[in-house]
């Protein structure tokens, strides 16, 4: 088949996790210290199994690795482990500091690059940079212990670990011969001008079903070396495969059980335990491994002394079959997946010319892909124990997540970062799914459509948020990204759209829809609260917990993503209509939902309470007291432009296909003055009227545009704000009986605790709300036109249209990435290695958010998920010009 359609025919195959995608990139990086493994009395997840403990814990529901694969069920494991010859124990999986040891909440410790995939895995490509030194685990910990929260993170980098170049570049790819024919190879890169051992170990293992006492999973699978040609990995459901690795030095043998002596002080079930390798390797210890060659984990063993500025390559192949010469053909099968690999993004980046854009994009998609992820959570079986395990105490039947013991997830998700956060969000899954489908549509609407299901959703119409409180409210973007998802797929589909999808999705948010409704509308009048809404510290209080002051709170940021929720069911439901015109009354439904949550915030004069305050020209949220006051808010912050999210363009052409649905707008329109006035028309010769729904138009929408496009507010040199910096200066204070509260500017890391401190809406840049800012206005372009036009930046005397004012928005996203001119990628900040050194400035992280001021990355640094849709600005850029 030709190179350029070779993958595109893959996927087209079938439209599940089987096939070509059977085998993928599914381990996490991080086990240890999640929700699941959490077993003890008080939910101290992050205490309940270490780091130092991970390497002889047994996991009950799921594995971790570097650079690991499993099959789409983590029945089969296979993953790498390393050792620099000076550390205390094998570097088998990223070190990071947990939430209270980091002064910054959670953060990973080690330098890795997502280099390249293809969504079927055909051919994958991770980069790690392994000390040669001892890694200061040690140092990490305690000098991040000394920095408070007003200090940056103490990074790997500052250690001065990798000043001398001391250190490996280890290239981990993967190039598959067919559906269940592997090839892996590990190239391991001496960057030191000096010769340094190391021992490579790939490793492959069974996740552990056989202990937790179910008799369905008493069946314990096995690994047999045979001599030093391969192992014979035998398991009841997957079936039998072979690991051949070439001129491995020997194979060594151990169980992926507890170490219960080390860790509990009580009898082993297996002699030879989880640890059993890394203390064979590392102290020595010869009784600790299978001299039976026999076991559920297995290591080839590869030390070599690599020579200074030179190379190792090592090669393995995990396959069902038999080969003759399980290496006769490997390296034409890995160049041919390689051009097909190439073939695959050429046709996704025409229109792209800078080289260095084409890399960040491609960089952006491999992140999306590696860090798919199998995640399994029973929260019934979670919450009882197991048969074979201690009682979990009493406590726990009341504690985290207990009303979700419906939950039960055993699926591929794509999750935030697979270190930072290893566990899928419900908000953030969304935004994730916009780059991949671009990437693999079918995967992307399964994403979708998973969440929804009757054993994620509650019965009650809620969608789960995270496992750390699965009841925790987000923002309900699912409408909106099923929408984008849909048109993206009908784009790439020859106009062709999926409106099975659109409907089963419909459905469903159907439910998610009436519990917002029945649940967050406290006064049943259209305005709404919603408590935590995805944005961590943005509000003046905890919006996840009780209010200190009593009462509760209206939402501007709550109102407007319900408008904006009845908007994108309003667009799907004319979608689905045009082929069955009985959804013309859902579009009905929504179409006046929206108009009374509209009417709900411009609710001017009288008795009404408005969140709009007419002095400042711009949304808060409201203070409902317990003694019947009310009392807006006013900080400046993202939550006041998210009813900027609010708007649907009805075209006379869409309106023309939908009889039904067009009378009741006229009706409506004719009939009810009081909302006729929420909506903007205009006659275009010879097409008829077009109708802009949104909360803001007219003389609110240039207000909002002009503080959001101001630079001493929400405008900065990387995109837009989460905080207006007008706060810099004029901190925001609000006085109750317990004592007084204050909201400043904040531009970087988060300066308290609230949520853990990790994550800060006080003053950065965050991509999924410029995002959805991006989108809205381009509608709003779509409604003004080319010759409608705002000043950009405010008070800079220059006029554009808002299309164009988008784009300069989007360059600004985008120069987070690229050379200043210092050539200086502002995302690295005061890093010189990063900055400077092109084994280090040739790849690409992607943070979480951004110093709203400078630019710097900070947050997790492996966050494709939302930080990904870089890979769609950069398309907007050029690509959608061509």
């Amino acid at each position: 088949m030709p190179e350029r359609d070779a993958e595109r025919l893959r996927l087209q195959l079938r439209n599940d996790n089987k096939g070509w995608k059977k085998w993928g990139p599914y381990l996490t990086e991080r086990q240890w210290g999640t929700v699941r493994e959490d077993y003890s009395k008080n939910g101290d997840a992050w205490n309940s199994i270490t780091h130092e403990m991970a390497r002889s814990k047994a996991y009950r529901w799921g594995e971790e690795g570097i650079g690991g694969i499993s099959d789409n069920k983590q029945h089969i494991c296979f993953a790498f482990a390393f050792w620099n010859h000076n550390d205390h124990i094998l570097k088998e999986r990223f070190f990071g500091l947990t939430g209270s040891e980091s002064n910054h909440g959670e953060d990973v410790k080690e330098i890795y690059y997502y280099q390249d995939s293809t969504p079927t895995h055909s051919y994958q490509k991770m980069l790690y940079k392994y000390p040669q030194g001892a890694f200061p685990y040690n140092k990490l910990v305690e000098e991040s212990k000394k920095r408070s929260r007003l200090e940056p993170e103490y990074e790997l980098l500052d250690t001065g670990i990798f000043d001398n170049d001391a250190y490996f570049d280890i290239t981990m790819e993967y190039a598959k011969a067919d559906e269940q024919d592997l090839l892996i190879k590990v190239t391991v890169e001496n960057r030191s001008k000096t010769a340094a051992p190391i021992t490579v170990l790939p490793t492959v293992w069974f996740r552990n079903t056989w202990c937790w006492g179910y008799e369905n999973y008493k069946h314990k699978p096995s690994l047999t070396g045979i001599g030093k040609s391969h192992i014979e990995v035998n398991h009841q459901v997957v079936g039998r495969f072979k690991l051949y690795a070439e001129d491995a030095d020997e194979f060594v043998f151990c169980d992926n059980e507890t170490n219960f002596e080390k860790l509990y002080h009580s009898p082993n079930l297996s002699h030879y335990t989880k640890d059993g390798i890394n203390d064979y390797i590392v102290n020595k210890k010869t009784d600790v491994i299978n001299p039976n060659n026999i076991g559920t984990k297995a290591s080839a063993k590869y030390t070599q002394t690599i020579p200074g500025n030179g190379k190792k390559v090592f090669k393995l192949r995990f396959t069902n079959q038999t080969p003759k010469d399980a290496f006769a053909d490997f390296d034409t099968i890995f160049e041919q997946r390689q051009i097909e690999a190439d073939a695959f993004y050429a046709s996704l980046q025409k229109g792209i010319e800078d080289e260095n854009l084409k890399s960040i994009q491609r960089q952006s998609y491999a992140g999306m892909l590696w860090t798919k992820q199998w995640y399994y959570f029973n929260v019934f079986e979670w919450t009882k124990g197991d048969p074979a395990m201690p009682k979990p105490d009493a406590e726990r039947k009341k504690g985290r997540n207990n009303a979700w013991k419906h939950l039960y997830a055993a699926n591929i998700l794509s999750m935030p970062d697979k270190w930072e956060y290893p566990w899928f969000a419900a908000w953030d899954l969304a935004f994730h799914t916009l780059p991949l489908a671009r990437l693999d549509p079918d995967f992307a609407k399964r994403q979708l459509s998973v969440i929804l299901r009757e054993y994620y959703m509650h019965p009650n119409g809620q969608i789960p948020a995270y496992e750390w409180s699965f009841s925790d409210v987000n923002p309900p973007v699912h409408a909106w990204a099923t929408w984008k998802v849909y048109e993206i797929d009908k784009e790439m589909n020859g106009g062709k759209g999926d409106t099975v999808f659109l409907e089963r999705i419909f459905h469903k948010l159907l439910l998610n829809f009436t519990w917002w409704v029945n649940l967050k509308d406290e006064g049943g009048n259209n305005i709404f609260g919603g408590g935590f809404l995805g944005m961590d510290n943005i509000g003046v209080f905890d919006r996840s917990a009780d209010l200190p002051t009593g009462g509760h709170l209206e939402q501007a940021d709550g109102t407007g993503w319900m408008a904006m929720y009845s908007l994108n069911m309003l667009r799907i439901a004319c979608e689905i209509a045009i082929e069955n015109p009985v959804y013309q009354d859902m579009a009905s439904k929504f179409f006046e939902h929206y108009l009374h949550i509209a009417g709900a915030m411009q609710a001017i004069g009288g008795d009404k309470l408005n969140l709009w305050d007419e002095d400042d020209q711009f949304y808060y949220d409201m203070l409902h007291k317990e003694n019947g006051d009310a009392e807006l808010l006013k900080v400046r912050s993202m939550v006041g432009l998210i009813p900027l999210f609010a708007v649907e363009v009805l075209t006379p052409e869409l309106l023309e296909k939908l009889p039904e649905f067009k009378r009741r707008v006229e009706w409506v329109l004719n009939n009810r003055p009081d909302l006729a006035s929420l909506v903007s028309s205009w006659d275009k010769a010879g097409t008829g009227e077009t109708r802009l729904l949104a909360i803001l138009r007219g003389h609110r929408m240039k207000m909002i545009m002009k503080r959001m496009f101001d630079e001493t507010e929400f405008l900065s040199d990387y995109g837009i704000r989460s905080l207006s910096k007008y706060h810099k200066e004029h901190p925001y204070q609000f006085n109750y009986e317990g004592g007084t509260v204050r909201v400043d500017y904040t531009p970087a890391e988060a300066t308290g605790d609230m949520f853990g401190g990790n994550s800060n809406w006080r003053g950065p840049i965050w991509f999924p709300m410029n995002y959805l800012i991006l989108d809205s206005l381009e509608k709003f372009s779509n409604y003004y036109g080319p010759d409608y036009e705002v000043e950009y930046p405010t008070n800079s005397g220059k006029m554009m249209n808002i299309k164009e004012a988008a784009e300069e928005v989007s360059k600004r996203l985008l120069a987070l990435f690229v050379p200043d001119a210092n050539q200086k990628i502002p995302m690295y900040g005061e890093y010189d290695k990063f900055q400077k050194d092109n084994e280090f400035n040739k790849n690409h992280l992607f943070f979480e958010y951004f110093d709203g001021d400078t630019g710097k990355g900070l947050g997790a640094n492996h966050q494709t998920g939302w930080t990904g849709l870089i890979s769609e600005i950069i398309r907007h850029l050029y690509v959608a010009k061509e």
